[in-house]
């Protein structure tokens, strides 16, 4: 005889495992057969729908909201912090040769130049390092800055002191410190600023992301909101359900305001990517080529031909000069391409002429080095009281010039930015808001066809 089996559990105790999931899906068919039971669940589907809508929304909204931010007051912040170090530091190695041709005579704006250069370099690579997140490239550019800017810095004081002292060393000085400049920190900075400026474009391309998700929940949700309504005016012939009209409303308003909203912020982020930043990154590449280019023409006269370049025949320094003015031209007309207001349009214009004014004193005072006068070339170069028309002053022009175009496109990437920023306001909230009244519009309009069985 089989033993018996385990006595049944006593009434109201535990249900055995699965059994009410079982008898939940019973539940639901037995409701399923009835019209009561089937408005029930067509309220709860319409109310967890455009639930889900809202959520999506607030998720994909939220997560273009914090990268438009990031553009605005992050990364493009970062990127022209980097651009700024790369561009003082190009500046102070102009200035310290500049004040370096003028010897003891060296004048007191040119020592504050180079002084402010320096400064600005070194607080700015402070605010960098605070600020560049988990970039591993950007640390280690920042180190090699922090490490190599003391060393030249020290460099530039051995030149000068020698130099004051009327010791041909002091050539030396200076020469082995723009090679550093050249050859480590530059290009350390140049790697800097390529490595916030792609930061600075992942932050645009996840702000200006469709939000495909919230987009294909919203047309689920109305849908289904016009599907129940169709259902309802074929069993009621009732033209109108007052609670399922204000859902689908609702939704509609959550929906055009997404596609509307993230349109606009599309369209400004492009604005403020195209006509501001990728303007910037040619005006401060231009404006480097012309710092590059004056540091070159200075060195030429410093060094009187001590240094040849690959060829062994020509000045190193003239070859580099020569390539850098191509590059600042090839800038300038990238310039005016990508201008699009006479704002704009004006500075480069100006900085064309003061390029060409300067080759052509280059030129000048080149021709007067070679001949072997190097007293009458050295105030065609950096002036003085009686030559106001030197390559120097055509330098200042160039770069006071690009100086104001920068400022303009700057103020136009962040009018665009925070254009797209402020396309994208409330919506999260909104949206929010909004899908909250359209379940409970959803859940009390059913429930007025639900009282009609009471």
């Amino acid at each position: 005889m089989p033993p018996p089996g385990p006595p049944p559990g006593p009434a109201g105790g535990p249900a055995r495992p699965g059994t009410a999931w079982a008898e939940g899906v019973e539940r639901l068919r037995a409701a399923a057969t009835t019209e009561p039971g089937r408005l029930r669940i067509i309220g709860a589907v319409l109310a967890g729908l455009v639930l889900l809508f809202g959520l999506v929304t607030v998720w994909e909204i939220s997560s273009r909201v914090g990268a438009a931010d990031d553009v605005v007051g992050r990364s493009q912040p970062l990127s022209a912090d980097a651009a700024s170090i790369y561009r003082s530091l190009a500046d102070a190695d102009t200035a310290s040769s500049s004040g370096f041709l003028a010897g003891a005579d060296e004048p007191r704006e040119v020592r504050e130049r180079y002084e402010k250069d320096i400064s600005n370099a070194s607080k700015l690579l402070v605010n960098a390092a605070a600020n560049t997140g988990a970039d591993e490239d950007s640390r280690k550019q920042i180190a090699l800055l922090s490490e190599r800017l003391p060393r030249y810095t020290g460099l530039i004081e051995q030149a000068r002191a020698t130099n004051k002292q009327g010791l041909p060393l002091g050539g030396a000085y200076l020469r082995y410190a723009n090679e550093q400049m050249s050859a480590q920190l530059l290009p350390a900075a140049q790697r800097l600023y390529e490595a916030e400026t792609d930061r600075l474009y992942t932050d645009y391309d996840d702000a200006r992301a469709l939000p495909l998700a919230s987009i294909g929940t919203g047309l689920l949700a109305l849908a289904v909101l016009a599907w129940a309504q169709r259902r309802n005016y074929r069993r009621t012939h009732r033209v109108f359900n007052h609670g399922l009209v204000a859902a689908t409303a609702a939704t509609l308003v959550v929906l055009m305001w997404l596609a509307v909203g993230h349109t606009v912020a599309r369209a400004e982020l492009a604005q403020a990517r195209s006509d501001g930043q990728e303007s910037l990154k040619v005006l401060n590449d231009a404006r480097i080529a012309s710092l590059q280019a004056r540091a070159s023409e200075n060195l030429t006269l410093i060094a009187r031909g001590a240094v040849l370049a690959q060829d062994n025949k020509s000045d190193k320094y003239d070859v580099d000069f020569t390539a850098e003015m191509k590059e600042l031209d090839a800038g300038l007309a990238r310039a005016q391409k990508l201008a699009n207001d006479s704002s704009g349009r004006d500075p480069v214009a100006r900085a064309v002429d003061g390029v060409k004014q300067w080759k052509q004193r280059h030129a000048a005072a080149r021709e007067t080095d070679l001949r072997g006068d190097y007293q009458a070339a050295l105030p065609q170069v950096i002036g003085d009281k009686d030559h106001k028309d030197s390559s120097g002053a055509s330098f200042d022009t160039v770069d006071a010039s690009l100086e104001q175009a920068v400022a303009h496109e700057q103020k136009e990437f962040t009018r665009a930015a925070r254009g797209g920023l402020g396309a994208l306001g409330g919506l999260v909230t909104g949206s929010a808001a909004l899908a909250v009244i359209a379940a409970a519009a959803a859940l009390l309009g059913i429930g007025r066809r639900l009282s009609e069985y009471r």
